[in-house]
């Protein structure tokens, strides 16, 4: 049996991984639940993972999976057979996509999280992707992490991020974003008048800003996948 503060963070770190295909930051978790302080987040996350609701990831920056939900919630969800948005598992013996509900994205290369890299626009290989995953407006590409930068929002070097093409963003969406039309970044992004930062989830990055047309949205992060 949960309590009202353990369900309402559960109901949030599922809505978040639906919606952005990571969990929200300690900081998002204390301000939705109205909490002082981030102890109270702590302990509602290590209760929540003792009974058995999520898993924490070791020496992952947010990495937390939900395992299982109440079965008030499980009714309530558009996805009863609930699944991690963070795929594990390795590139062999995989069942056939159409086994798994799944879709085939091109890879289009590989993005920097970090420093700023050019762009690859070429099909490197296919990644199959959950169709829960998959958003029913726009199309649908994948690329390869490169860097660091990205590590408090739980993308780390290697992972695969699934991106829905659009041209636009709400401030503090993770984009990819295309700088001076040549180099190709995933960020966070902030827009203020006719400027816009680029924001890094690592203290070790600080945040570029840009004139506004110098950079392009090429779409949304919408999950992630990873091998082990």
């Amino acid at each position: 049996m949960l309590t009202k503060k353990q369900l309402a963070l559960l109901e949030f770190i599922h809505k978040r991984l639906q919606q952005d295909g990571v969990p929200p930051s300690f900081d998002e978790m204390k301000t939705a639940l109205d909490l002082r302080s981030k102890s109270g987040i702590h302990r509602l996350i290590t209760a929540l993972e003792e009974r058995g609701f999520i898993r924490r990831l070791a020496h992952r920056a947010r990495a937390i999976e939900i395992v299982r939900l109440p079965e008030n919630m499980m009714a309530a969800s558009d996805q009863p057979d609930f699944s991690p948005e963070v795929i594990q598992g390795g590139k062999q013996s995989a069942p056939p996509v159409e086994m798994i509900g799944a879709m085939e994205l091109p890879v289009m290369g590989r993005i920097a999280a970090g420093v700023p890299i050019e762009a690859i626009s070429q099909v490197s290989h296919q990644v199959a992707v959950p169709t829960a995953m998959l958003s029913s407006a726009g199309q649908h590409f994948a690329l390869e992490v490169k860097g660091d930068s990205m590590i408090n929002a739980g993308i780390n070097d290697g992972d695969v991020v699934v991106i829905r093409e659009c041209a636009t963003a709400d401030n503090g969406e993770i984009v990819v974003a295309l700088v001076e039309g040549q180099e190709a970044t995933l960020k966070r992004i902030y827009k203020s008048g006719n400027r816009i930062t680029l924001e890094a989830e690592n203290p070790n990055y600080e945040p570029r800003e840009y004139p506004a047309s110098l950079v392009q949205v090429q779409g949304k992060l919408v999950g992630l996948i990873r091998s082990y």
